[in-house]
């Protein structure tokens, strides 16, 4: 039997990956005895069942399925604490890797490429680590031939500020409180946020990790509003669902009322914290789509929306619709080039639309391509990682939307503004 390690989750613009392993050695080992050279790591991804997944080879040939097995790359070796916290001296040694969306096997979840909906769930990676040379210990001696291929844990620390709940319609959902102090009776803001198509499902935590929805949970955030609460609702197929369980336009979703109702309940739960009138709802894609609807459906409930990459086609919105929309403060984000909601069938027209009924705090940031230019993925030619154009929440996430449909900046009483400080400042009239 083989000895233990721990995995060392991180939630990126691209989701969950494993970023480290963390092995717990026999003896004490200092930093100078150690380097990224001394082991060979191999991991097998596996399903609840126990087999092998079989992965799409990219997003869009997702006929072409590949076992997920490989060999991870390290690019560091240090001694740490059991968390993997780099340390002089330990009993631990943490293995940085390479990871992103060019590393196979380096996510941590997966979809079901045979599933309409895509759905990803946390997959089970076992892993084996063996140590291909010597090592000397703090005491002198030598470790040499260690096998660790005994998973003891995992460490997700932002899928660890959420918890989870169900309504009383039994939808589930995803939800952080902020840090009050005992002192703070005021009320705080409360962030909706409505999944994509591949992050509903059964696995509550997808919704708030697939894609960087615990952004809303850093501090900096967290100053910039206030303290608000997050709530992450989820759906069985897709918030598109019209009851034939297919995707289409039809603008009505089976989930209008249920949700409703869940937030409903949630808010109640927390009457005592939770602002009224600085309740926000967004969401991307499918997530988007849902937006708008909440929007058309209940629209003296919410503060403000923020759609991003948003599935509503502009012919189910009615002129009624866009009277109410356009009292609404509302910043659309979108890709030009995407090719899964055609801007100029969906969000452009809306946009134009609201604008030519007068709508007066309503914002578009429409992107000319994704790039990766928040995390520093590498590519081989060197240039930033280039993300499908339809992976508009990226720079949302990373408060990098900043100007608007015509490229001017937007502001705020009269100066340069970012969304998420644009959205903190919106407050039902």
């Amino acid at each position: 039997m083989g000895n233990i390690y721990y995995q060392y989750i991180d939630v990126t613009d691209y989701g969950p990956f494993i970023t480290k392993l963390i092995l717990g050695l026999p003896k004490s080992v200092t930093a100078g005895a150690l380097n990224k050279d001394q082991f060979s790591v191999f991991v097998r991804v596996l399903d609840k069942n126990g087999n092998t997944v079989q992965l799409p080879k990219n997003f869009l040939e997702k006929d072409k399925l590949w076992p997920s097995e490989g060999y991870r790359i390290v690019t560091d070796a240090y001694p740490s604490d059991m968390q993997g916290s780099r340390k002089e001296e330990g009993t631990f040694v943490t293995l940085e890797l390479k990871y992103g969306p060019i590393y196979k096997c380096s996510s941590a979840i997966a979809s079901n490429p045979r599933d309409i909906n895509g759905h990803g769930s946390y997959t089970v990676h076992d892993y084996t680590i063996t140590q291909i040379s010597a090592i000397e210990t703090a005491d002198g001696s030598i470790l040499s031939g260690c096998i660790f291929d005994r998973c003891a844990g995992t460490f997700n620390p932002k899928r660890e500020r959420f918890h989870h709940g169900a309504s009383s319609v039994g939808m589930r959902y995803g939800y952080f409180v902020p840090q009050l102090k005992g002192s703070d009776s005021g009320k705080h803001p409360l962030i909706v946020f409505l999944h994509g198509a591949g992050e509903g499902g059964f696995d509550t935590a997808v919704p708030y990790t697939g894609n960087k929805v615990t952004t809303f949970s850093e501090p900096y955030a967290q100053e910039i509003f206030g303290g608000a609460f997050v709530l992450v609702p989820q759906c069985d197929t897709m918030w598109l669902d019209d009851g034939s369980h297919q995707y289409g336009d039809s603008g009505i979703s089976m989930y209008t009322e249920d949700l409703k109702t869940t937030i409903d309940e949630f808010v109640s739960a927390y009457s005592d914290a939770i602002d009224m009138d600085r309740i926000y709802v967004g969401g991307d894609s499918n997530g988007g789509f849902m937006t708008m609807r909440m929007l058309m459906s209940y629209p003296d409930y919410f503060a403000a929306g923020f759609p991003i990459c948003e599935a509503m086609l502009d012919a189910r919105i009615t002129e009624e619709d866009i009277e109410h929309l356009k009292q609404i403060p509302l910043w659309f984000t979108h890709g030009k080039a995407d090719p899964v909601v055609a801007p100029d069938r969906y969000v452009v027209p809306t946009y134009q639309r609201l604008l030519a009924a007068g709508a007066r705090n309503c914002h578009f940031t429409f992107w000319d391509e994704i790039l990766d230019l928040y995390t520093g993925w590498d590519t081989p030619d060197g240039k930033p990682f280039k993300y499908f154009d339809h992976f508009a929440w990226i720079p949302m996430f990373n408060d990098a939307c900043t100007t608007d449909y015509d490229g001017s900046p937007v502001t705020l009483d009269g100066r340069e503004t970012t969304i998420f400080h644009w959205i903190a400042a919106q407050k039902k009239q």
